[in-house]
């Protein structure tokens, strides 16, 4: 699949008349309904039977990089509107700042809000009142390509994906791959592998001993054995989530955004959802979201709320899981 292919999955595109047609969803016109389907009896125990799925926050234009913050609300980037807002939990918005294509985001140890800025093509720390500073934007003299999510380590450093999803049309690829990064607080930038077509999400199991990362042009999930020293062994294909077609016209949906429970099972944005796989590899069952999501992020006191972010609308759902949240955890 290449790129054009990736982007229209995840964008939401029609195909008519052998043409592409970009075609935004509307908030009050989901494209499917909420489900909840099972594909092993194991999915019930971290999803009950009854839970009910909700609409936060609408009006967006394409929602990512969920942060959950304990003063109620979830940092959320609009990729299109090129703004990170406050989202509270009665649909309140607050502008925090605009930016060119905000992407994934997390909080470090400090508490820091990082966010991937596209068209920086940088890793940046946001204030509160809505500054920024860039703390990387290259890899060894070159720009990297366009940062797309970003999480904090076991060791406290970010680790981040850069594949070209968004690379600003016009400009010039310097890095001759997409990589997958470690950046340390001194700001050393380290790259961990290069084998991903278009790495996009990525999540450290609870004991820090394995690492996931998504090929989103690939449709798979790999993992790796994780050394002392942040060094990556072993990789290999842990999942894949290739879609159908539904009267002709293909899902959409991509691997994209990955979120972890203490018990290491893994809750994946692809096809028609999010799909929920446990630690040995195995497809559990699917949360089918109205809207094609892109990421997520577990938050509430109990960390057992998911927030996902759906192209136009951020939704919420409660799990019988709790959630793992690495800049929680040092």
């Amino acid at each position: 699949m290449n790129l054009l292919s990736q982007r229209m999955f995840t964008r939401i595109f029609i195909v008519l008349s052998g043409c592409l047609l970009l075609v935004p969803l509307q908030a009050d016109a989901p494209s499917r309904r909420f489900e909840l389907k099972a594909e092993s009896p194991e999915f019930w125990k971290l999803i009950d039977h009854n839970a009910q799925l909700t609409r936060v926050g609408a009006g967006f234009g394409f929602t990512e990089g969920p942060v959950w913050d304990p003063a109620g609300f979830v940092y959320v980037s609009d990729e299109v509107q090129n703004k990170i807002y406050r989202l509270y939990l009665d649909g309140r918005k607050e502008e925090v700042i605009a930016l060119g294509d905000p992407d994934g985001n997390t909080y470090d140890w400090q508490h820091r809000l990082l966010d991937c800025a596209s068209v920086l093509r940088a890793i940046i720390s946001v204030t509160l009142d809505g500054h920024f500073t860039v703390l990387s934007d290259r890899y060894e003299g070159k720009k990297f390509n366009s940062p797309n999510d970003v999480i904090i380590g076991p060791d406290g450093a970010a680790y981040f994906t850069d594949p070209t999803l968004d690379l600003v049309e016009g400009q010039k690829q310097e890095i001759p791959f997409q990589g997958v990064y470690r950046l340390d607080e001194k700001g050393n930038v380290r790259l961990l592998t290069k084998e991903l077509t278009q790495p996009n999400g990525l999540a450290f199991s609870p004991d820090g001993k394995h690492f996931y990362v998504d090929d989103s042009e690939k449709r798979n999930i790999r993992v790796y054995d994780v050394a002392s020293d942040a060094t990556l062994s072993n990789g290999r294909i842990f999942g894949e989530e290739p879609g159908g077609k539904d009267d002709g016209v293909p899902d959409d949906g991509v691997p994209d955004g990955i979120k972890v429970d203490k018990k290491e099972n893994l809750y994946i944005t692809g096809p028609k959802g999010i799909w929920v796989w446990d630690a040995q590899g195995h497809h559990l069952g699917t949360i089918i979201v109205p809207e094609q999501p892109a990421n997520l992020a577990w938050g509430d006191a109990d960390y057992r709320t998911l927030y996902i972010t759906a192209t136009t609308s951020v939704y919420r759902l409660r799990t019988k899981a709790q959630g793992f949240v690495p800049y929680l955890h040092h």
